[in-house]
């Protein structure tokens, strides 16, 4: 079995619609039959409107299938010029049968399929034949309805409609020549011709109640011969207010919050710190914290200032994550907002300081004499006391 292709597709435009209905399912079935002379060879297409079916048979198929239908020899006949000349006949037969006088005296019968996806069975008086078309796609089949029926019926439609005279009391050749006009016109420009073609309000309206109709709607809309031109302007402020959201944002005035410049939070009170710490925990807090040095007696003298005037221009507060205090000491309320100064340092008495030079002095001796210094257990750092 060949497969269908654009030739089979365009040798069939010339060929009209046959219907045949099935009386089981009660569905109508289209068909289009072509066949050469020349090869020998058969084609058919089949629609129910929604799918097509095709199929197209070689001169070896339509003589082996013709015998199988009929009950007759499958061996061809002897003679090569007898085989060709009986299958010829055999061929002109089926042609004359798929046309519209012949179409009606057969009898159509759906069977199951052995070599397609569709058997129908036609039967006539003394002879019987099978046709078993394959599903040529959804793409196909959309293609082949739209160029074979429903794009003429949309031709004929317009012709129907625009035509003054009535298409059925024309003669034939005058219906040929109306015909022809508007298939000039309609194949220049399809899209123009189909606009045209449905855009008329008797036109749209009967299609719109006819579907309708068939489609047991209980409501019919009515047919209107003129459909008017209705008002497409933007209606204007005065008509409609506008959106409420719109409003807000167009009559939007900065607030007194607006103007109001960003405050920097308050920091908090330093809590407590302890004023003993050993030597390891200077040195284990080094790399965490920048402790600021405090100065000496003689450098203080040397600048004139009290103790209390440097430490207190420190613009940089210990921040409360990184204090060493263990115990909390309660804020007032009166307080709560200032920020505690850092404690002022106790002038070294000078017993310190004889302490101090005698420790140096030992260092420095035993340094020179070479002897190791030994370091016993670390003692707290001497501080100063705490004044309150």
């Amino acid at each position: 079995m060949e497969s269908f292709t654009e030739d089979h597709s365009k040798a069939l435009l010339a060929k009209e619609w046959l219907v045949k209905v099935d009386s089981q399912t009660s569905t109508p079935y289209l068909f289009k039959f072509s066949y050469s002379s020349v090869d020998l060879t058969a084609c058919i297409l089949v629609t129910d409107t929604k799918t097509a079916w095709a199929e197209v048979l070689t001169s070896n198929q339509f003589a082996r299938r013709w015998r199988m239908c009929n009950k007759l020899s499958i061996s061809p006949l002897p003679d090569t010029g007898e085989e060709e000349s009986w299958r010829d006949r055999h061929l002109t037969l089926l042609g004359c049968a798929h046309s519209l006088g012949g179409f009606l005296e057969l009898t159509l019968e759906l069977e199951k399929p052995t070599l397609g996806d569709l058997a129908l069975e036609l039967e006539c008086n003394d002879w019987k034949w099978r046709w078993e078309p394959t599903f040529l796609g959804p793409k196909v089949s959309a293609e082949i309805i739209s160029k074979h029926l429903i794009m003429p019926l949309i031709s004929v439609n317009h012709l129907a409609f625009s035509s003054s005279d009535v298409l059925g009391d024309l003669a034939p050749g005058d219906l040929e020549k109306a015909t022809d006009k508007v298939g000039r016109t309609a194949r220049r420009t399809v899209d123009t011709h189909v606009r045209n073609a449905l855009s008329r309000p008797r036109v749209a309206m009967t299609l719109r109640r006819m579907t309708a109709m068939f489609n047991f709607l209980p409501e019919l809309p009515a047919i209107i011969t003129d459909a008017g031109t209705p008002d497409l302007r933007v209606p204007t402020a005065d008509k409609i207010s506008s959106p409420k959201i719109t409003a807000r944002y167009s009559e939007h005035k900065p607030h007194d919050y607006d103007m109001e410049p960003l405050q920097e939070p308050t920091p908090p009170k330093m809590p407590q710190q302890e004023d003993s710490a050993t030597e390891s925990e200077s040195e284990g807090a080094a790399p965490k914290r920048t402790v600021l040095a405090s100065p000496t007696p003689s450098q203080l003298r040397t600048s004139g200032q009290p103790p209390s005037a440097s430490l207190s221009k420190d613009p940089s507060p210990a921040l409360p994550g990184r204090s060493r205090s263990r115990t909390e000491v309660p804020v007032s309320e009166s307080d709560s907002s200032l920020v505690r100064p850092n404690k002022k340092l106790k002038h070294p008495e000078g017993s310190d300081n004889d302490d101090s030079e005698e420790e140096r002095k030992r260092r420095a001796a035993a340094i020179k004499s070479g002897a190791a210094a030994k370091r016993g257990t670390r003692q707290p750092l001497k501080r100063g006391g705490k004044r309150f």
